[in-house]
């Protein structure tokens, strides 16, 4: 071989190596996959805007910053099951680090997904008795959050009711009834009205189409609204504030976003507070604890909120009493 062809086939090498090397250390520059966070929530975005800023600002106190240390996958399920789960399909096949979930169907949904991915529900009613987990202590599978379990959730907001609607005797108690937790709290409502001398008659909107055909029937028949906490009522909080308000039926919701939008009132689980708690659950299991091993916590912090504005629209005159109780006054 000629010193001329030893050269060439030396400079040929040469640069594979520094190509080689270049491309090396551009790789090395390049980010790791960030630990992906998939979030359904059952509901659409605006009623859980406070509650997702809770969360993210909670997973930032712990180090996790978005679209720096950790990505954030959003899909809302707008109150359909079957959107719920076509969505948790969609984030098993994805394959994310662990999913954060609201709303009872949206976390079936996954649980029938995926027995891999972690879940952390937020907001579920009743976790134990849904399947969702073995024990509250000690939940097993893939699946661990927060209950919105508390004593006499209904028979508080009935309790409410009365305090405002003078001589209530009759009782509208709306929801979708194909939703596992919403026959549960029924049930409870029925409970509670029965101690109070109270009649309950229910019903049931399983979509939007059937708000309007509800009010028809209900409007001659009763004296005050008690909504069920779930997706359809909530993706309608609107819609059914002003059929409400037309019709002067007082309202009773469970959490502050459905009385800002014109509802007479609100009481129930501080659910900014359950998704910043739930900022804690992600974090323990993206630094590897299994859902497994962290017990169900239950709510701490209740949220009661009057909506003076919708109350005097009412001609309703709130007790001063009621006032000094409640943790936000709308006027």
């Amino acid at each position: 071989m000629s010193d001329q062809l030893k050269r060439r086939e030396f400079i040929t090498l040469l640069g594979g190596a520094v190509s080689a090397a270049w491309a090396g250390a551009a790789r090395a520059q390049q980010p790791a996959t960030l630990p992906t966070i998939g979030l359904l929530g059952y509901s659409t975005p605006a009623p859980m805007s406070s509650r997702i800023a809770a969360f993210v600002q909670r997973m930032r106190e712990l180090g996790w910053i978005e679209n720096r240390t950790v990505a954030i996958q959003y899909r809302w399920a707008e109150g359909r099951t079957d959107r719920a789960a076509e969505i948790a399909a969609e984030l098993a096949r994805r394959k994310v680090d662990v999913i954060v979930a609201s709303g009872t169907p949206a976390v079936m949904a996954l649980k029938q997904a995926t027995a891999a991915i972690p879940i952390v529900f937020v907001s579920l009613a009743d976790p134990v008795g849904g399947g969702i987990v073995a024990s509250l202590a000690r939940p097993g599978g893939n699946a661990t959050g927060l209950s919105l379990q508390a004593p006499d959730i209904a028979g508080k907001r009935l309790a409410l009711l009365r305090e405002v609607v003078p001589n209530l005797r009759r009782v509208a108690f709306m929801g979708n009834v194909d939703n596992p937790i919403v026959p549960q709290e029924m049930h409870e409502v029925q409970a509670a009205a029965s101690m109070f001398g109270l009649e309950v008659a229910t019903f049931p909107v399983r979509r939007t189409q059937d708000i309007v055909p509800a009010f028809e029937e209900l409007k001659h028949r009763t004296e005050a609204i008690y909504l069920a906490n779930e997706g359809v009522v909530d993706a309608n909080r609107l819609r059914i504030n002003i059929l409400a308000l037309g019709a002067r039926l007082p309202t009773m919701w469970s959490n502050p976003e459905t009385t800002e939008a014109g509802g007479l009132m609100s009481y129930g689980p501080s659910l900014p507070d359950q998704w910043r708690r739930a900022g804690d659950y992600v974090d323990k299991i993206l630094r590897g604890t299994k859902p497994a091993d962290i017990p169900v916590e239950q709510p701490t912090k209740f949220d009661f909120v009057l909506n003076l504005v919708v109350a005097k629209a009412l001609g309703l005159e709130m007790p001063s009493t009621l006032l000094a109780r409640a943790d936000e006054v709308i006027e």
